[in-house]
């Protein structure tokens, strides 16, 4: 009894030749028309190659993703495994002992080089060879030609790519913090030279070096003189802030002006003062300096503002000396009050000129009327104006009484039939006598030079003087409203805080100083720094 061979699976390979299939297929004259084909043989595959496909089918089984069989043929070509598909990739790669989804084998994937790409390629192209131009189509397995390697003349153990990967990180990491110490300490070198070292010079000078100052502070405030009575805007902002805030940036702009200076200089020694040899250099003034160091200097050492919110102006006078910044503040604080003063000195002047010229011209003029009453008086020798007319008319008419008296007399003796001619003749001569007085006094009422012309005279002189005594009655109203005027106009300096010299040094201020140049220090370093990385970017792009 024979058993049969078994077989987990049969491969049957066609056995033409390339010569059978690149033969003409016009039949040939020595073979026989009905002679059939001569029938394909077959091949039976062996085990490991039947083994092999058993791999595979199991390995496509596994439901792998396209991801995962590109990575396993990458990892193939890296260990220099020759592989005709991917499922083979994973296949010769488990019979290595290789897991080709392992983090480390992933991470050790790098791009082949020339050496391995070409037998790769070669081994493609000859297997691709193999295949007929006009079988291209047919989609068989492809047999690839394994090439023989010889033996490696290395000794000892070969090299494992993921240690010379990790070698190659840990070189790439050691230049880096090489490099990244490198960069730190140029970097500590350029922040102590350029920040580190002025600030330590700075802070040495202002704690050792420099010389103290005392600076004396004093306030005042610029008023005006209230209204006496009166409304409206004018007298709603009189003797506020608003009605003296031009005033105080006025003298504000003086005591800090080049005149100010001169002043002080020349009545207090400004300039000998800051030349001691007893203060610093820095802060010393040079023996023979020009006017403009010294006021210079003077705008460093007196430092005025003005507060508008409460209208107040806030002095502060530095000096070497205690006493000497007190008497420079007295000093400025006595020129600002004569400032103040002229400020309004030629308006309350105008004011009261005119005033004064109305009066003294009124005044004049009262003058001439008097004299020329007292001439015009002198000249009638009469007394006051209707006294002599008066008593005049008073005597015509006592006269004129007597008059009628004898004139009724004279009638009663015409009615007797034997009058007494020696009384009426007696009584008519009365009569004239008496007519002939009235006439006489009635002329001296009338006519040039007479009493009543006179008192016309005497009463226009008197009239003319009491004209003039008015005028300048109103003259002088007049003359006093401009003088109230002028005094509401005036402006005056008050004192609120008194100049007294402290007993400690104002200046320097040593760690308020050195902390400044600190950050100024650090803020030119780094300015200096982004624009010189801005422009090497720029440069290098």
């Amino acid at each position: 009894m024979t058993t049969k061979p078994k077989a987990q699976k049969f491969r049957i390979r066609r056995s033409s030749t390339a010569a059978d299939q690149t033969a003409p297929t016009t039949p040939d004259p020595a073979r026989p028309p009905a002679a059939p084909a001569a029938a394909a043989t077959g091949v039976v595959d062996s085990a490991q190659t039947v083994a092999a496909e058993t791999s595979l089918d199991a390995i496509r089984q596994e439901g792998l993703t396209g991801r995962q069989l590109r990575m396993a043929r990458r990892v193939a070509q890296k260990n220099g495994l020759a592989v005709t598909s991917d499922f083979d990739a994973v296949r010769q790669l488990r019979q290595q002992g290789i897991d080709p989804f392992q983090r480390a084998n992933v991470l050790e994937l790098v791009a082949p080089t020339d050496q391995q790409a070409k037998p790769g390629g070669n081994q493609m192209q000859a297997a691709t060879a193999k295949v007929p131009a006009n079988q291209a189509k047919v989609q068989l397995p492809q047999t690839v030609q394994r090439q023989q390697s010889l033996p490696s003349t290395q000794l000892g153990a070969g090299s494992n790519p993921a240690e010379l990967r990790a070698n190659e990180i840990r070189s790439i990491q050691r230049d880096i913090a090489r490099r990244r110490r490198r960069n730190l300490a140029l970097l500590m070198v350029r922040l102590g030279l350029f920040i580190l070292l002025p600030t330590i010079a700075a802070g040495y000078y202002f704690y050792n070096i420099a010389t103290p100052m005392y600076g004396t502070k004093s306030e005042f405030v610029i008023q005006q003189a209230e209204a006496q009575g009166g409304g409206g805007l004018g007298s709603l902002f009189s003797g506020t802030g608003l009605a003296t805030q031009t005033d105080s940036t006025t003298v504000q702009s003086y005591m800090t002006s080049r005149e100010a200076f001169l002043r002080l200089d020349a009545d207090h020694d400004f300039t000998a003062h800051f030349s001691d040899p007893g203060i610093d250099p820095i802060q010393r003034l040079e023996e023979d300096a020009t006017v403009e160091a010294a006021y210079s200097l003077f705008q460093d050492h007196v430092k005025i503002g003005y507060d508008t919110t409460e209208g107040i102006l806030k002095m502060e006078v530095i000096a070497a000396d205690p006493a000497k910044s007190q008497e420079f503040s007295e000093a400025l604080i006595g020129f600002a009050e004569e400032q103040v003063d002229q400020l309004t000195q030629r308006i309350r002047e105008d004011q009261m000129a005119g005033a004064r010229i109305t009066f003294e011209e009124a005044a004049a003029r009262r003058n001439e009327a008097l004299a020329e009453l007292v001439r015009i008086q002198q000249e009638t020798e009469q007394g006051p104006v209707g006294a002599e007319s008066a008593a005049l008319q008073q005597r015509i008419v006592n006269l004129q009484v007597q008059l009628d008296d004898e004139r009724l007399n004279l009638a009663a003796l015409n009615n007797n039939r034997r009058p007494n001619e020696a009384q009426v003749r007696q009584v008519e001569s009365q009569i004239t006598i008496l007519q002939d007085q009235i006439d006489i006094l009635r002329s001296q009422l009338s006519g040039d030079g007479t009493i009543v012309s006179n008192d016309a005279r005497l009463r226009l002189a008197e009239e003319n003087y009491a004209f003039e005594v008015g005028n300048v009655q109103a003259a002088l109203m007049s003359m006093d409203s401009a003088r109230i005027e002028a005094n509401r106009q005036v402006r005056y300096l008050s004192i609120s805080v008194s100049p007294i010299a402290p007993d400690e040094p104002t200046y320097p201020r040593a760690f308020e100083n050195t902390l400044l140049a600190f950050l100024i220090l650090s803020g030119i370093y780094l300015m200096i720094s982004l624009t010189a990385s801005i422009l090497r970017e720029q440069v290098s792009s």
